[in-house]
């Protein structure tokens, strides 16, 4: 694992062009395997689990270039491979892999999907729903061993539980299913509205994307084209954060300011000045401490828990006290005991944290990132502390943020890598 060195505080002022979207950009990547000719896929993020995607390709056959845009061509796959355990364990993107390998070969064994540590994350979900399509799909030895007779067959899949990945399951299950699938209470986040989006360029029949009813009629075959991913709300409202917390400028550029409603709204309250325009959007904190403001997590158009942690941060330098109500994963408070270390006066009770706001935040010599986003806002943090920072497991960051030292650099952050 690499650490960084960071020398604070400073203040973070700037412009930044966010990156292609991760979260949108994994499940694109996967539903290519679906289609047999050539697709050039742009904006792709330079990250480390996009590159474990590409890993994995290799060893299903799949043909890839991989320049300024990403062209795959999986027209011709293996029909006998081995996935290594530690690429398949390495991201929770990987269970994205039964859907389609099921509809081209009809049969797969893989060990279970892996990420980030914050919390449960069964895939319980996903078994059911595949299962209710026509999938047989046990789990044996901690491996997931799937096959199907012949083809998916279209249902009515009502989700109890709000869930994106599972969403996304049935979604590339039933592009060629017989008859129709309507998935009811399904997730809405921006990033399966454009996993939607690229699959019907590419000659699918979907309704309903960005909305909790999504009606898939089953295709009999997808063409090659080209597609721009998103960009990343995420790191966006990361960079705006960044912004608040050290009392700077940041214009984000690239940026859809529509899918940050609910985040850009939050920093308002602040008392932050927001601008935004078709494509940007920008935060102004006047040299101003920001106020605390309560959040509670949800699956969109709430408040994504991908924000959580940055926005508890925030949260803990601010002027007065706060309360943060985490709704969607148990375990993503692993962060605190650092901030804490750092002067924070954050106090964690069930899936609710209590801040209360402190002036300053002071170095230490050892912090230790958990996740990708509790690496994010301790980064953050040690950009606004007094003294030097080091920051253990900080390869998380790589996982879902492009170039992050150069951007931050770019800003005015002093930071270094050290592996």
């Amino acid at each position: 694992m690499s650490k960084f060195i960071i020398k604070g505080p400073v203040k973070l002022n700037g412009e930044v062009n966010i990156s292609g979207s991760k979260n949108a950009a994994l499940p694109i990547l996967f539903a290519s395997l679906l289609i047999k000719e050539v697709i050039e896929i742009k904006n792709i993020p330079k990250i480390k689990d996009i590159d474990v995607v590409i890993k994995l390709f290799i060893h299903l056959g799949v043909k890839i270039k991989n320049d300024k845009s990403l062209i795959i061509n999986a027209s011709n796959l293996y029909k006998k491979f081995n996935f290594p355990k530690n690429l398949i364990k390495s991201i929770r993107a990987s269970i994205w892999l039964v859907s389609p390998l099921l509809v081209r070969l009809k049969k797969i064994n893989m060990s279970l999907p892996g990420g980030c540590s914050i919390g449960m994350r069964p895939i319980d979900l996903h078994i059911k729903y595949l299962q209710k399509l026509g999938a047989n799909i046990c789990i044996k030895n901690n491996y997931i061993i799937a096959s199907i007779d012949n083809k998916f067959i279209g249902s009515h899949i009502l989700m109890k539980k709000n869930s994106v990945g599972a969403t996304i399951s049935v979604i590339l299950a039933s592009i060629y299913a017989k008859n129709t699938t309507i998935i009811d209470n399904a997730a809405q986040e921006p990033e399966i509205e454009d996993l939607i989006n690229f699959l019907n360029i590419m000659g699918a029949n979907i309704k309903g994307g960005g909305t909790k009813k999504i009606i898939i009629k089953g295709v009999l075959k997808l063409k090659g084209g080209i597609y721009r991913i998103m960009d990343d709300r995420i790191e966006a409202g990361t960079f705006l954060i960044a912004a608040a917390i050290s009392k700077g400028y940041i214009l984000c550029k690239n940026t859809n300011p529509k899918n940050l409603k609910i985040v850009l709204k939050k920093l308002k309250y602040t008392g932050a000045e927001i601008k935004i325009g078709k494509n940007w959007c920008s935060i102004n904190m006047h040299n101003k401490r920001p106020k605390a403001v309560n959040i509670i997590t949800g699956p969109y158009p709430k408040f994504p828990t991908d924000m959580q942690p940055q926005f508890t941060l925030l949260n803990c330098i601010s002027l007065g006290s706060s309360i943060v109500e985490e709704t969607i994963f148990e375990n993503r408070f692993l962060y605190i005991h650092e901030l804490n270390k750092m002067g924070a006066k954050i106090f964690i009770n069930k899936n609710k944290v209590f801040c209360q706001g402190v002036s300053t935040l002071y170095s230490t010599q050892k912090i230790k990132a958990t996740d990708l986003r509790a690496s994010i806002s301790l980064v953050l943090a040690a950009c606004i502390a007094i003294g030097i920072t080091i920051i253990d497991n900080i390869d998380y960051i790589d996982r879902g943020y492009e170039n992050i030292e150069k951007k931050l650099i770019s800003l005015g952050a002093k930071i270094k890598r050290l592996k």
